[in-house]
Protein backbone atom coordinates (compact mmCIF):
# COMPACT_ATOMS: atom_id res chain seq x y z
CA UNK A 1 0.00 0.00 0.00
CA UNK A 2 2.67 2.14 1.04
CA UNK A 3 4.64 1.71 -2.57
CA UNK A 4 1.26 2.57 -4.45
CA UNK A 5 1.11 5.89 -2.37
CA UNK A 6 4.77 6.89 -3.22
CA UNK A 7 4.18 5.34 -6.96
CA UNK A 8 1.17 8.13 -7.55
CA UNK A 9 2.70 10.60 -5.59
CA UNK A 10 6.35 11.05 -7.43
CA UNK A 11 4.46 10.35 -10.50
CA UNK A 12 2.06 13.20 -9.92
CA UNK A 13 5.20 15.66 -8.51
CA UNK A 14 6.87 14.84 -11.72
CA UNK A 15 3.92 15.87 -13.93
CA UNK A 16 2.80 18.66 -12.37
CA UNK A 17 6.85 20.06 -11.89
CA UNK A 18 6.71 19.01 -15.89
CA UNK A 19 3.74 20.97 -16.42
CA UNK A 20 4.79 24.41 -14.40
CA UNK A 21 8.15 24.07 -16.07
CA UNK A 22 6.79 24.00 -19.32
CA UNK A 23 4.58 27.22 -18.36
CA UNK A 24 7.88 29.39 -17.42
CA UNK A 25 9.06 28.00 -20.30
CA UNK A 26 6.61 29.24 -22.78
CA UNK A 27 6.76 32.58 -20.64
CA UNK A 28 10.49 33.00 -21.22
CA UNK A 29 9.81 32.84 -24.92
CA UNK A 30 6.44 35.24 -25.14
CA UNK A 31 7.24 37.63 -22.11
CA UNK A 32 11.08 36.98 -21.31
CA UNK A 33 11.27 40.45 -19.36
CA UNK A 34 8.78 39.09 -16.64
CA UNK A 35 11.07 36.29 -15.37
CA UNK A 36 12.86 38.40 -12.89
CA UNK A 37 9.40 39.39 -11.10
CA UNK A 38 7.70 37.89 -8.34
CA UNK A 39 5.99 34.69 -9.00
CA UNK A 40 2.69 35.79 -7.02
CA UNK A 41 1.70 38.99 -5.11
CA UNK A 42 1.65 37.18 -1.95
CA UNK A 43 5.34 36.66 -1.21
CA UNK A 44 8.40 38.24 -3.03
CA UNK A 45 9.73 34.86 -3.47
CA UNK A 46 10.12 33.00 -5.45
CA UNK A 47 10.71 34.88 -8.52
CA UNK A 48 9.37 33.08 -11.73
CA UNK A 49 12.53 31.75 -13.22
CA UNK A 50 13.33 30.17 -10.24
CA UNK A 51 10.17 28.81 -9.49
CA UNK A 52 10.49 27.04 -13.40
CA UNK A 53 14.02 25.79 -12.35
CA UNK A 54 12.18 24.44 -8.89
CA UNK A 55 9.93 22.37 -10.88
CA UNK A 56 12.60 21.07 -13.46
CA UNK A 57 14.22 19.89 -10.43
CA UNK A 58 11.21 18.51 -8.60
CA UNK A 59 10.24 16.90 -12.18
CA UNK A 60 13.39 14.87 -12.20
CA UNK A 61 14.08 13.98 -8.96
CA UNK A 62 9.98 12.29 -8.71
CA UNK A 63 10.41 10.70 -12.32
CA UNK A 64 13.40 9.34 -11.06
CA UNK A 65 12.15 7.68 -7.70
CA UNK A 66 8.74 6.82 -9.95
CA UNK A 67 11.21 4.62 -12.37
CA UNK A 68 13.18 3.18 -9.50
CA UNK A 69 10.05 2.54 -7.11
CA UNK A 70 8.26 0.74 -10.58
CA UNK A 71 11.32 -1.13 -11.65
CA UNK A 72 11.80 -2.85 -8.03
CA UNK A 73 7.96 -3.10 -7.83
CA UNK A 74 8.04 -6.83 -8.59
CA UNK A 75 11.23 -7.70 -6.34
CA UNK A 76 9.93 -7.88 -2.70
CA UNK A 77 6.52 -9.61 -3.38
CA UNK A 78 4.16 -7.32 -3.23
Amino acid sequence: MKRRIALGASLTLALYGFAGWAYIALVALIHPRTLGLQLTHFAEFPHEDTFGEACFAVSIVSFFVYTFLRSSEGTDGG
